[in-house]
C-alpha cells in the first residue's frame, strides 16, 4: 500500500495540529510506502504504469492532486470507479464495526432517556437540542452524526425541520431524531413523547399505529425472512393502511404513501448516517447489515382527516443489525413504550 500525504510543516502546524508524515504513515497506519502528496503528480505516473486496472474515484480537479495524472498515464479503458466495491466492503459489518456500532446505539439511547426526563414545560426545541448534544458527547460521542430534527408539536410535519427554536407548548408533543457518532460509525435514532408528560388519547391512539409498524418491521430484519429493504416499506405501509383505517382515516389512494408516510421505512447505516448511498434498497438483507427502522405519520390540518389528529407528527426509528434468524436493535435502550416514556417523564 502507497499512502500520499502531506508534509510535515511547523508553521502550518503551529496553527492545525500535528500532521501524520511519511513516517507516521508507515508506523502507524502500516503503509509499505509513503510520499509527500506534493510528489503524487509525477511519482503516480510511476506507479500505475506497471497496473492494468486501475480504480479510481478521485475528482477531477483537487487543491493538489488531479485524477488526469493518472488518465494521462495509462489507458482511460483500464480505469474504473471504485466507490461501488468501497460501499459493498461497507454493508457487511465486521465484528469490530458492529461493536462500535453497538456503543454507539447505547449512547444515544442513554442520552434520549436523559433528555425525555429533562424535558419541561417553558423549554424550548433548542432546549432539548442542547441536552441531547450534551449527553452524546459526555458518553463519548465524538460529535452528533447530524444536524437533529427537534420538532415540536405542527413543526414535525417537516421532515427535515432542523431550525430548532420554537418554545415547546402543553398538549403538543415533540418529536427527536438525533444520532451520535463513536470512532467514525453512527447512530440515528428518533423518539416522540408529550411535552406535559402524558399522551392524550388521540395520541396514544395514533402512536400505538406507528409503534406497531415500526415492531412488526423489526421482525422481518432477518436474513431468513429473505426480504428487501422496499420489500419491508411496502409492509410498513399497509401497517400504516391497517392502523388508520381503524382509527376512523377514510383514506383514499395515494394518502399514506404520498401525504401520511411519505418517507422510505430504512436506510443503510453504518460510516455514514445514509450509508452505501450507491447500494439498491431492493436487495435482499444479509446478516452483518445495519439498517434503519422509521415509520412514521404526519396528520395536516386537512378536513379529510379526524381533526382530533390535525397537527401531530410521530416517527418511531431503530438501528436494527440484521441477523440469520433474529434482528438485533442497536437503539434498544431508547424508551418508546408509551408506559416507559411516560415512567421517564414521571422520574
Amino acid at each position: 500500500m502507497t499512502m500520499f500525504v502531506p508534509p510535515k510543516n511547523t508553521s502550518v502546524e503551529m496553527w492545525d495540529g500535528s500532521r501524520t508524515g511519511v513516517l507516521g504513515a508507515v508506523e502507524i497506519f502500516g503503509a509499505d510506502e509513503a510520499i509527500e502528496s506534493t510528489r503524487f503528480n509525477s511519482k503516480i505516473k510511476e506507479i500505475v504504469k506497471n497496473y492494468k486496472d486501475i480504480y479510481i474515484d478521485l475528482p477531477a480537479k483537487t487543491n493538489i492532486l488531479s485524477s488526469d495524472s493518472i488518465y494521462k498515464s495509462t489507458s482511460r479503458a483500464y480505469v474504473k470507479p471504485l466507490s461501488r466495491i468501497i460501499q459493498e466492503l461497507r454493508l457487511i459489518k465486521s465484528d469490530s464495526e458492529i461493536a462500535l456500532m453497538k456503543v454507539a446505539g447505547q449512547i444515544t439511547g442513554k442520552a434520549f432517556i436523559e433528555t425525555i426526563k429533562f424535558t419541561n414545560l417553558g423549554f424550548t426545541e433548542h432546549d432539548l437540542y442542547a441536552k441531547v448534544d450534551f449527553e452524546c458527547r459526555i458518553r463519548g460521542a465524538q460529535y452528533l452524526a447530524y444536524v437533529p430534527v427537534v420538532a415540536g408539536g405542527i413543526n414535525a410535519l417537516t421532515l427535515h425541520y432542523v431550525r430548532n427554536d420554537m418554545p415547546l407548548q402543553n398538549g403538543d408533543l415533540v418529536l427527536v431524531d438525533a444520532g451520535s457518532e463513536y470512532h467514525g460509525y453512527a447512530s440515528d435514532i428518533t423518539r416522540t413523547w408529550p411535552i406535559n408528560g402524558k399522551f392524550s388519547p388521540a395520541q396514544r391512539d395514533l402512536y400505538e399505529v406507528v409503534l406497531n409498524a415500526n415492531r412488526q418491521c423489526i421482525k422481518l430484519c432477518t436474513e431468513k425472512k429473505n426480504i428487501s429493504l422496499n420489500k419491508i416499506h411496502e409492509k410498513s405501509v399497509q401497517f400504516i393502511k391497517e392502523g388508520l383505517s381503524s382509527l376512523g382515516f377514510d383514506l383514499v389512494e395515494g394518502d399514506v404513501d404520498r401525504v401520511l408516510y411519505p418517507h422510505h421505512v430504512g436506510h443503510y447505516l453504518g460510516l455514514d448516517v445514509h450509508d452505501t448511498h450507491d447500494l439498491e434498497r431492493s436487495r435482499i438483507l444479509k446478516s452483518g447489515m445495519v439498517i434503519t427502522i422509521e415509520p412514521g405519520v404526519y396528520i395536516p390540518p386537512n378536513d379529510a382527516y379526524p381533526k382530533h389528529f390535525h397537527g401531530m407528527g410521530i416517527r418511531i426509528e431503530d438501528d436494527v443489525l440484521v441477523g440469520e434468524t433474529d434482528p438485533y436493535v442497536l437503539s434498544s435502550i431508547a424508551p418508546k413504550e408509551i408506559v416507559d416514556i411516560e415512567y421517564c417523564m414521571e422520574n
